[in-house]
């Protein structure tokens, strides 16, 4: 089994159902906080692969849910510079195993990458595994607490 950095925001229910999930699978996860995290643009940019930018934004984020950041109309350097500075607009998690870099969990990429619990692929199949869980949390309503 693989040893898994999930780069995570603490409280956030969706990242500890995903932790969960590859412990299942018996990796071992060693959490960290996304945001107190020391990025720069060049530890940043790597786990974003050949995905296009607007991809690499938590469409959870306060400021990309109110429409003032709108990740299709960013370049990569400018992308890249308000993540560094606005932690929360990173996609979730950042997970680093076996060489590679990846963000976000998409349940299907992630069980062939390292593998999942099947059980946890077939719940999972069809679903968003990155859509928060608070279903209060449509646009205009508070986003999570911020980890103290």
């Amino acid at each position: 089994m693989a040893y898994v950095i999930f780069f995570e925001k603490p409280g956030c229910g969706n990242n500890s159902r995903q932790k969960a999930w590859l412990a299942a699978a018996g990796h071992q996860v060693d959490a960290r906080n996304l945001l107190a995290e020391p990025w720069t643009a060049d530890t940043l940019r790597p786990f974003f692969g050949q995905q296009p930018v607007a991809q690499w934004f938590n469409r959870a984020a306060p400021r990309v849910k109110s429409g003032e950041v709108v990740p299709e109309a960013l370049g990569e350097a400018e992308a890249l510079a308000m993540m560094l500075a606005e932690p929360l607009l990173i996609r979730r998690p950042l997970m680093e195993a076996a060489g590679q870099r990846v963000a976000g969990f998409d349940p299907e990429a992630v069980d062939a990458w390292l593998g999942l619990h099947p059980a946890t692929v077939a719940r999972l199949a069809g679903q968003n595994a990155e859509a928060c869980l608070h279903p209060e949390a449509a646009p205009g309503a508070k986003p999570c607490p911020d980890p103290a």
